[in-house]
């Protein structure tokens, strides 16, 4: 049982190492951020001021006055690239390597294995289960982030998948309209209600975190309905088995990873930048 929780942990590090690899991916399609014109950039550190008799005003300057809170937001998004501190770089390093190794004798050669035995669909209903069975953790951070419409409608998704997709392997929520949303956790939650700044943090087998975000694995862990399973077995076998769906879908990023001249930054950087691009959508959500 002890391994199975192992296991566990370890597949967490590399949920988030593959966020990392795909935002780098999406780099390399297209501008990481997209500048704001200068008038954008204006509009925010300018009052709105009537332009002076005889002044010509631009489309794209009238269209910054006319909404100096789409302004706002561009400047935010540019904000939220900073690098988060990493004053213990030294030690994540060490952490970085460790889990890498997990990965290499344990994790990968089950998800290889897995991927050649069970077919496609199976597959994909198995990836839907779980992923229906994050959803409590979601519905519970948009209330608490102060969004109860995607709350309910979270909800909704996660009863119909429960029930009629049975218990989740389908997903026929989607085909009556209820869109998925993004997944939101504690540490989400925590930044939303004002812990911006955090300093990155590489914990053994959990992979990369913020201060922040390590604590909010604590808010989450009870929401889970995995862990409410009294039967030990059965609920090492489901860690075991979500395990090994996880690593199996970021099998394509390996080579991505291997090619990387410094597979530190790499995961570093782009893991920063996805949070803050998940943080930015949480906020901006709260506004509408």
């Amino acid at each position: 049982m002890r391994a199975f929780r192992t296991l566990m942990f370890a597949a967490m590090v590399l949920a988030t190492t593959a966020c990392a690899s795909n935002a780098i991916k999406d780099q390399a399609a297209s501008p990481a951020v997209e500048m704001p014109s200068a008038s954008a950039t204006v509009a925010v550190s300018q009052p709105n001021v009537p332009p002076a008799p005889g002044t010509t005003v631009e489309a794209g300057d009238a269209a910054a006055a006319e909404d100096p809170n789409q302004a706002e937001l561009d400047a935010e998004d540019i904000y939220a690239q900073k690098l988060v501190p990493d004053p213990w770089e030294g030690f994540n390093r060490k952490m970085h390597g460790f889990n890498n190794a997990a990965d290499k004798f344990v994790l990968r050669p089950l998800a290889v294995g897995y991927k050649k035995i069970t077919p496609e669909p199976v597959q994909a209903g198995v990836s839907r289960f779980f992923a229906n069975l994050s959803m409590p953790v979601t519905v519970v951070n948009q209330a608490l982030q102060g969004r109860p419409g995607d709350a309910a409608r979270s909800l909704g998704r996660f009863a119909v998948n429960t029930t009629v997709g049975v218990v989740g392997v389908f997903d026929p929520a989607s085909h009556f309209g209820m869109l998925s949303r993004d997944d939101e956790d504690f540490g989400q939650t925590l930044a939303t209600w004002g812990w911006r700044d955090s300093r990155y943090l590489v914990l053994p087998l959990l992979g990369p975190r913020t201060v922040r975000d390590a604590l909010g694995i604590v808010g989450d862990q009870p929401l889970s309905p995995i862990a409410q399973i009294q039967d030990s077995g059965v609920a090492s076998g489901l860690q075991a088995l979500e395990i090994v769906d996880v690593r199996t879908q970021l099998l394509p990023m390996d080579n991505f990873r291997r090619d990387a001249l410094d597979d530190y930054l790499l995961v570093r950087d782009a893991w920063i930048q996805r949070r803050n691009h998940q943080i930015q959508q949480d906020l901006r959500s709260n506004r509408d």
